[in-house]
């Protein structure tokens, strides 16, 4: 039986992993001035996301954009945008 989305927010753990992860960042920055965070975060986890998507839904796009709650429309101009090729 598939985890409904209450039951993946209660354990939370990508969401502490970023935390770690962006406190390590900002830790290590000492005097540099950070910019464009958000791009540079997405940048890394959008490719990864989408990747998984594909592959969980064995490269069907209507399927992988359903999962991902997006159109497929916005789907393919993702995987575009990152090269991500279709049957990664």
């Amino acid at each position: 039986m598939a985890k409904s989305i209450s039951q993946i927010q209660k354990n939370k753990p990508l969401s502490e992993q970023v935390k770690k992860a962006m406190k390590k960042y900002f830790a290590t920055l000492d005097d540099t001035n950070p910019a464009n965070v958000y791009e540079m975060v997405m940048a890394e986890v959008e490719p990864e996301l989408l990747k998984a998507a594909m592959k969980y839904s064995h490269n069907n796009q209507s399927k992988a954009a359903n999962v991902l709650g997006i159109n497929r429309a916005t789907l393919r101009k993702k995987l575009h945008r990152y090269k991500i090729k279709e049957k990664s």
